[in-house]
């Protein structure tokens, strides 16, 4: 037990980088389309997103999603060797999986991003709302929809939401593609919640327990806060 818990919270924050990385190098290639009315719209985009991020994994990782920083971490001595070591692979790895393609499987995949670190962010600002009261939780959501507003916009109009794009599609009678602001966005979501969910901040759920919830039925252990992941445990001996 005591190792899987250590292992958890090695690999926990690993898995964070990588989808912060990969959750901000998207936003920022993405708000740099050609057709971006301004150059600041880059800086503007990645700015919201790590403001997100900082809600997100600031409290496992340091939302770090910075070879750069982490490499200062480990000069710094706030990081070991193995753990800057995995962070800079999980970075890599994280910006390497930045959706590319083009037409409407370029548009499909940006939805699909976009949704996805909206979700990611609506759950952990919840999470910590219910650990440390209301805070900054709503100005991370808001930060989080204009990253990805800003990303999402020139590929699709940023729909990011199917009630969104619908009723525009039935006021212009125009249904040209308009699956992909029903499949990237439903997909999205629910990647991101399973990932949080089952990964970032697993709860010790049964299956009786999550039926129950889907009934309707909240049981007083689903309403617990997820224990935080902190920093990896240190064992120490006592002298007899």
């Amino acid at each position: 037990m005591l190792s899987q818990g250590l292992c958890g919270r090695f690999w926990r924050p690993v898995l964070a980088e990588a989808v912060g990385t990969l959750v901000l190098v998207g936003v920022v290639l993405g708000a740099s389309a050609p057709a971006a009315p301004s150059p600041l719209q880059p800086a503007l985009a990645g700015g919201l997103a790590a403001a997100a991020l900082a809600c997100c994994f600031g409290h496992v990782s340091g939302a770090q999603a910075n070879p750069a920083l982490t490499l200062a971490g480990l000069c710094a001595r706030k990081l070991d060797a193995p753990r800057a070591a995995a962070y800079l692979l999980a970075q890599g790895l994280g910006a390497l999986l930045v959706p590319v393609g083009g037409h409407a499987g370029q548009a499909l995949a940006m939805e699909l991003f976009g949704t996805f670190q909206l979700a990611l962010t609506i759950f952990a600002a919840e999470d910590r709302g219910r650990r440390e009261g209301a805070g900054m939780g709503g100005l991370a959501v808001g930060c989080s929809l204009a990253a990805g507003g800003l990303a999402v916009m020139y590929y699709t109009g940023a729909g990011m939401n199917p009630a969104r794009a619908f009723a525009p599609a039935i006021l212009t009678r125009n249904f040209t593609n308009h699956w992909v602001y029903w499949v990237g966005p439903v997909i999205g979501g629910a990647v991101g919640g399973l990932l949080y969910d089952f990964v970032l901040f697993p709860r010790p759920r049964g299956m009786a327990e999550r039926l129950a919830i889907l009934k309707g039925e909240k049981p007083a252990e689903a309403d617990s806060p997820p224990e935080p992941p902190g920093e990896p445990l240190e064992l120490k001996t006592q002298a007899l």
